[in-house]
């Protein structure tokens, strides 16, 4: 009873480090038992359990498919991860382009004024030319 309640509060774990609910069990067994742990785990008189070429086949191959489950979890997740920084650089990127067309818009209006003023100094240094002149020719009658 012990063991399963044990194993059910390691559910969690069990995905993260890749041991299977059987694996975790037989460790666990090993950590409730008083026996000492032989060095030597395949040797006669270990309490590790031996299983046959065909059982050692099948556990391979549900170990096998364990680890499959998890990697294509764990590609999925990267996916999703990747698409959701794609939307977020996208929107980013719409932003950037939106303020760049604003500046870029008020770098002309700002240009076209500036044109204006150079017209209106240039015409104004001409008047002022002009009243030089006059003052010039009139104070030299």
């Amino acid at each position: 009873m012990f063991l399963s309640q044990e194993a059910d509060q390691f559910q969690l774990p069990v995905n993260e480090t890749g041991f299977t609910r059987e694996e975790l069990e037989e460790l666990l067994s090993f950590l409730e038992s008083n026996e000492p742990v032989s060095p030597n785990s395949g040797s006669e008189g270990s309490t590790r359990a031996v299983y046959s070429p065909d059982e050692r086949k099948k556990r391979r191959m549900k170990s096998n498919r364990e680890s499959a489950r998890r990697s294509r979890w764990r590609k999925r997740m990267h996916l999703e991860n990747i698409t959701d920084e794609v939307n977020r650089l996208s929107v980013e990127n719409q932003q950037l382009k939106n303020r760049l067309s604003a500046v870029i818009n008020q770098y002309h209006i700002v240009w076209r004024e500036n044109e204006q003023l150079r017209s209106k100094s240039e015409a104004l240094w001409a008047k002022l030319l002009d009243l030089y002149w006059t003052l010039a020719t009139m104070q030299s009658r």
